[in-house]
């Protein structure tokens, strides 16, 4: 008989993770990541803090986890949304129905930093993926002018882009997205545009629209 590939514990362990997790997010819903507290999930769960600190060595290693599912789950939607082709469209109006399915994690992938929290290398890494996407994307629109001189910067300064072949223009592009999409999307989703009478969604369209026009 084939063993299985985890045992008991292990698959103990693994849900008290999870549910861990889960806690975790019901807090940062309420008070936001900065005021995470393991003590305040151990006493939850029935659990003394100790035995917490037996599933995650501390509060970063646990932000660490959740900023690791949270850019996975982007990632994977957005490969989803693009799956018959690069489209910056597609790309920017799925990032928004991400984004609104659950604010409390866009906010903490491209919210305010949390003090005193620093980021692995290998949560950068899947945030990567993310940007390869909307490169390639950009990539598919054709340029019709010749290369300003920031893009002409962007040849010699595309460390951001890791290893994409994207030409100058396309950097421009990309850049231009995130930081439009993104400047959109927080100020929608901290509830800056209530008060100003206006339709968010037909502005997000709209500037998607400028972004996709040759």
């Amino acid at each position: 008989m084939a063993k299985s590939a985890t045992s008991p514990r292990e698959r103990y362990r693994a849900q008290v993770r999870e549910e861990i997790k889960e806690r975790a997010w019901e807090q940062i819903a309420t008070a936001g990541a900065s005021a995470l507290s393991l003590n305040a999930i151990a006493k939850q769960m029935g659990m003394s803090g100790p035995a917490l600190y037996r599933y995650f060595a501390g509060r970063d290693e646990l932000i660490t986890e959740l900023i690791k599912d949270a850019y996975r789950s982007q990632a994977d939607t957005l490969k989803a949304a693009v799956a018959d082709g690069p489209d910056l469209a597609t790309l920017a109006h799925a990032l928004r129905r991400w984004a609104l399915d659950d604010p409390q994690r866009y906010f903490l992938l491209h919210g305010t930093p949390i003090p005193g929290y620093h980021a692995p290398d290998e949560t950068t890494a899947i945030a990567n993926e993310v940007m390869h996407l909307v490169l390639d994307a950009c990539q598919e629109i054709p340029a019709t002018t010749p290369p300003t001189d920031f893009e002409e910067h962007l040849a010699t300064s595309r460390h951001w882009a890791k290893d994409h072949s994207a030409p100058p223009q396309a950097l421009h592009r990309a850049l231009s997205t995130w930081t439009r999409v993104q400047g959109v999307l927080s100020l929608e989703l901290a509830g800056h545009f209530a008060p100003m009478g206006f339709d968010p969604a037909r502005l997000f369209e709209a500037e998607v629209e400028s972004l996709t026009t040759p």
